[in-house]
């Protein structure tokens, strides 16, 4: 079985930096003091329209909670914002977003302000010590975060680690696949005691899906739909230590559907697909129809043989310069 994944004629993407006070004109430093191998690339970007930078002299209000203390100080403190964007097709990806997030870490360096990714609802860290923007696209240089929830109290018994059966209250979705064209990905109803398999086993899910989906774009830049295998093989390649190799299966995810069985109230995350559109906006992730044991027995048996560690994939981008222009 194939699933259709839609493909918008343009993708955008938003980067906040939040500062006091900006020190000198923010039209006239991006893109031309962008330094490092994306310098030439943003100017491209600007001319044609693709990057933009809009001031905010009023200060970024966050919709959600999960920074740091240290970061809400920051942000506190904070009395405007400045905007970067990046527009482009598909098949400019990643690179457009990697010219944006270029752009936007070195304004905040240079003002001192704070880096957020709205789409991931995280901070990215520009100080003096940290390394510019990378070259070479990996999916874990902070491109992606995990909405990590639990379903009601009422459905979830004591925590027992030895007893991994008895526990299905945890739900692990991804944040940021979305920004290159992809369905978010989701498990639900492993053991509480399974977050960090769990989390890893998507990562790995989440690299092998993107990495074919670069590639897919690269070959067909006029693709209007993307189909993929509902059954996904990873492969000793595809995870960070190796491994066995093992089979995932990937259904279309209705977020505000409830499941049978459940009592009290479930936190459903809002990245199902909306009523009648038939756009898939999260995928679900799970054993093949194969497998005999459950969802636990089946993620215990993908990370048996190796460490929790977290896996990227390492994608070696053109030129930023000669992409954009083309």
């Amino acid at each position: 079985m194939k699933i259709t994944i839609p493909l918008p004629t343009t993708m955008t993407s938003h980067f906040i930096v939040a500062m006091e006070q900006v020190p000198f004109d923010v039209e006239s430093f991006v893109p031309w003091r962008v330094g490092g191998p994306f310098k030439r690339a943003a100017i491209t970007a600007a001319a044609h329209g693709t990057l933009s930078v809009t001031h905010h002299p009023t200060p970024w209000k966050p919709t959600t909670t999960t920074f740091t203390d240290d970061e809400r100080r920051r942000l506190r403190r904070t009395r405007q914002h400045v905007v970067v964007s990046a527009t482009a097709p598909p098949h400019k990806l990643p690179t457009a977003v990697q010219v944006a997030r270029a752009s936007a870490r070195a304004l905040a360096r240079e003002s001192d302000g704070l880096l957020i990714d709205p789409l991931t609802d995280s901070t990215i860290l520009t100080c003096g010590r940290c390394a510019g923007e990378p070259t070479h696209f990996r999916l874990d240089d902070d491109w992606l975060s995990w909405d990590v929830q639990v379903h009601d109290a009422a459905t979830c018994p004591p925590w027992d680690p030895s007893d991994m059966g008895a526990c299905d209250c945890l739900r692990v979705t991804s944040r940021g696949l979305r920004r290159f064209a992809l369905p978010e990905i989701t498990l639900d109803g492993a053991a509480c005691a399974h977050n960090l398999c769990a989390t890893n086993l998507l990562r790995t899910v989440a690299g092998r899906l993107l990495t074919d989906h670069l590639s897919y774009l690269a070959r067909h830049p006029e693709a209007t739909t993307h189909k993929i295998d509902d059954f996904l093989h990873i492969q000793p390649a595809d995870q960070p230590d190796g491994g066995l190799p093992f089979g995932v299966r990937l259904t279309p995810y209705d977020a505000d559907a409830g499941e049978l069985g459940r009592t009290g109230s479930i936190r459903r995350l809002k990245v199902g697909p909306a009523p009648g559109t038939g756009q898939i906006t999260c995928l679900k992730v799970g054993p093949p129809s194969g497998f005999t044991g459950s969802l636990n027995d089946w993620l215990c048996a993908t990370q048996a043989s190796q460490h929790a560690t977290l896996t990227s994939i390492d994608f070696h981008s053109p030129d930023p310069a000669r992409v954009l222009a083309a």
